[in-house]
């Protein structure tokens, strides 16, 4: 081995922990890029896959009712390549053992011509047989929560009529990779299933023989899916066409891409914060290696050692620290992607979810840490390259003693000696205590994002379901009714409050921009269901005009005084251009609210309604239940607090894996700094301080001197690190908001306080350390002169 290499070894042990140091908070950046974008390549190669080979549609409408012989007609339209007519229907589902009613989506599979598009995935069982009655497939989430079987059978209202359903199969779909109940924003597996039943069978049920309400089309490569949804819409139109949408509509597919977008927006931010201030570190450790170590230098030289082969043999540091870095952040990255994938199943369900490293993204991970941590060394060695054989032979000059500004300004007796020593030093060496600050700041910058996030949800949970939504179950029709059936719903058992709603499908518009929407009719000053602006206080309904979710105005670019465009999609199919009221504040999806009796107007009926909002006694729950379970008019019920509790577990232990994971990062990056600092400091001042103890300080007071630096540090770069991570956590959370659901940025005490005492406890574990090393200096060896 050669000499320069044994010397490398012997530095790399007397620096272990430093090291050490550097090359944990450089796997810490690795870990989160091959984590966040080894999921992003996971979600987008499954898809793609499954989506191509199950023939996910691309354009999908509902309607009323159709005849089949239409199906020509549709099959002709310009870049169309498949069409798929069928019958979709609710259902309501009795279970052993639940209190709440169970609600599925019934979807008809054709019996004499083969599916054409969105293609089952059977995992166990088969397809229903030809002719065979109330034979049906399940989906896969709805049969593991309630852990059912082929062969088992199922008690369903199906309009109005109880049927008994035999499972014989249990499958997945790509049309319902995030299996999301109507109206929620999570999954809620043991309340809401898919079923899949014979074309004939499922038009029996719903008197639809002959016809179909559901169209699914492929679109033909680069063929113009804006003209295939044009087309479609005129042809559907005298049928009930809802307005036709394409997949960046689709609710599954939408809540595929926007996490896969809230990924896109952590998985390049952190590790960059982590590089940079390893980089810091390892110049900082670096230099100042270089220069405790000029004789040897220039011995080295004197012995005929190339600047070259010195240059190299500093820089092979950074390759230790380096290589370190790359085992630890590829085993890490890989392990906390394998266990947030194992998450993500409960909310997307594919085929086969594995986790795969993006290899391209964790060779530039590797590139990026070299780079940043040879960029960081490179004064250093350019040093160690440059220095002359007789300047190195002497010791380096002293540090320039000078009085602090606080000496300057005559108060220096209000502080100790041991602080003023401090304050001297930051003030000789300005950028290696910015640098430290820097670092610590970002230490304290990180945990507020997953604190950030845990709060705005716990503020959305409020928001929704306690300040807006205060319903316990809201009722929905399958038709909508007269005011004859809400008086039934409002005299059910147990009823305390009752408010009706009318709802309608519609496009709105302003200008060239325009979206599918529910426009929901309510009564004037609800007190169930209320509608709220950002400071908690209720929107009144106006008389005439529209309100509009914050998110909807924003992407119509529409605001109060402003006129948009409602198309109806049912009964008359009116289009009316109405005033812009105001806007409402909500979390949830984007909708358009009016006055009931508006709506109704609009509508050309009569006091018609939807469902019903309602507030129980919790002791007639089950009586109540009961009257519901024997009505065939209701086709949905809402319970508000198994909605909460079910948003509460799915979501909750998605944070919890998150804030772990954060909160272990900064611990890292706040010791790593506060360690490196100190040691850099203390073998810069060891014999500074040795003279200290020679001249009757005590260890506690010797001590203070360096660790009361630090902790100035510490102090000073708590302010700016929750700054930087109060603008970091609200930029991500935009970044992340999408129509589909957003988190607010709500900054509690809590959340700073968190990250001040993970920023705290670790510089105190490093003072601790620090602090034994200062306590056990060798007097007598330290003292001696080097000359």
């Amino acid at each position: 081995m050669r000499s320069l290499d044994l010397k490398l070894i012997r530095d790399l042990r007397t620096m272990k922990g430093q090291m050490l140091a550097i090359s944990l908070v450089m796997a810490c950046g690795l870990t989160m890029l091959i984590t966040f974008r080894g999921l992003i390549v996971s979600l987008e190669t499954e898809r793609d896959r499954y989506y191509s080979e199950n023939r996910f549609a691309d354009v999908f409408c509902d309607l009323e009712q159709a005849p089949n012989s239409l199906r020509p007609r549709l099959e002709a339209i310009p870049d169309v390549a498949a069409v798929e007519t069928r019958i979709k229907g609710a259902a309501t589902l009795d279970i052993p053992g639940m209190d709440d009613i169970a609600e599925a989506v019934m979807i008809s599979l054709p019996d004499e011509r083969p599916q054409r598009l969105n293609l089952l995935h059977m995992l166990r069982g088969r397809f229903p047989e030809p002719g065979s009655r109330n034979e049906i497939v399940v989906g896969e989430a709805f049969a593991e929560a309630h852990a059912f079987m082929p062969g088992d059978t199922i008690q369903a209202v199906i309009h109005g009529s109880r049927e008994h359903l035999r499972i014989v199969g249990i499958a997945l779909s790509p049309e319902f990779v995030y299996e999301l109940p109507p109206g929620a924003i999570v999954p809620d597996n043991k309340r809401f299933g898919v079923f899949w039943m014979n074309e004939r069978e499922l038009a029996n049920a719903f008197n639809m023989d002959g016809a179909f309400n559901n169209v699914v089309l492929a679109v033909s490569p680069g063929g113009d899916i804006n003209r295939v949804k044009e087309e479609l819409d005129r042809i559907l139109r005298p049928y009930g066409g809802r307005i036709a949408y394409d997949r960046s509509e689709h609710t599954s597919a939408e809540w595929v891409e926007m996490e896969i977008e809230s990924l896109r927006a952590v998985a390049l931010a952190f590790p960059i914060v982590f590089l940079a201030v390893a980089a810091f570190m390892t110049s900082a450790a670096l230099t100042r290696l270089v220069r405790l170590q000029r004789e040897q230098i220039a011995q080295l030289k004197a012995f005929g050692y190339s600047s070259r082969a010195i240059g190299l043999h500093y820089s092979k540091f950074v390759l230790v620290a380096v290589a370190a870095a790359i085992l630890v952040g590829a085993v890490g990255g890989y392990l906390a992607g394998r266990g947030v994938i194992v998450l993500f199943h409960q909310f997307f369900r594919f085929p086969s979810l594995t986790f795969h490293p993006d290899y391209l993204a964790v060779l530039l991970g590797v590139v990026a840490s070299a780079a940043t941590a040879f960029l960081g060394v490179l004064a250093a060695v350019r040093q160690a390259v440059r220095l002359p054989p007789a300047e190195a032979m002497r010791p380096e000059p002293p540090a320039k003693y000078s009085p602090s500004r606080i000496e300057v300004t005559g108060i220096q007796h209000l502080v100790s000696p041991a602080f003023r020593m401090a304050l001297r030093n930051l003030e000789r060496k300005p950028w290696q205590g910015l640098f430290t600050a820097f670092g610590l700041a970002m230490a304290t910058a990180i945990p507020i994002l997953p604190g950030a996030m845990r709060d705005g949800m716990d503020y959305m949970m409020d928001f929704q379901w306690r300040l807006a939504q205060r319903q316990d179950v809201t009722l929905g029709l399958i038709e909508p009714g007269s005011y004859t059936a809400f008086t039934s719903m409002r005299n059910l058992p147990g009823v305390v409050e009752a408010e009706p709603f009318r709802s309608v499908s519609a496009r709105i518009s302003h200008g060239h921009l325009e979206r599918r929407i529910s426009l929901s009719g309510l009564t004037q000053d609800a007190r169930l269901n209320r509608l709220l602006d950002a400071e908690e206080q209720q929107v009144p309904l106006p008389l005439s005009g529209v309100l509009l979710s914050r998110k909807l105005a924003e992407i119509l670019d529409v605001g109060p005084g402003g006129v948009v465009l409602l198309e109806v999609q049912e009964g008359r199919r009116p289009v009316v251009a109405v005033p812009v009221a105001g806007t409402i504040t909500d979390f949830t999806g984007i909708g358009a609210y009016m006055d009931i009796d508006e709506v109704r107007r609009l509508m050309g009926e009569g006091r018609t309604v939807s469902g019903a909002h309602l507030t129980l006694d919790a002791a007639e729950w089950d009586r109540f239940m009961v009257k519901v379970r024997e009505s065939p008019r209701i086709g949905s019920i809402t319970r508000t607090r198994a909605a909460r509790e079910s948003f509460d577990r799915m979501m909750g232990e998605m944070f919890g894996l998150a804030q772990a994971i954060y909160f272990g990062f900064a611990i890292v990056l706040a010791f790593g700094v506060i360690y490196n600092g100190a040691r850099i400091a203390l073998s810069e001042r060891t014999r500074d301080l040795a003279t200290l103890r020679v001249l009757g300080y005590t260890k506690r007071e010797v001590a203070g001197v360096l660790i009361g630096e630090l902790a100035l540090l510490t102090l000073l770069a708590l302010l700016p690190g929750l700054f930087i991570g109060s603008q970091m956590a609200s930029a991500i959370l935009e970044a992340a908001s999408t129509e589909t659901t957003r988190f607010p940025v709500v900054l509690t005490s809590r959340t700073y306080a968190t990250a001040v005492l993970i920023v705290l406890a670790s510089s105190l574990v490093s003072f601790a350390v620090v602090g034994r090393r200062i306590h056990r200096l060798d007097l007598i060896g330290v003292l001696k002169a080097r000359e």
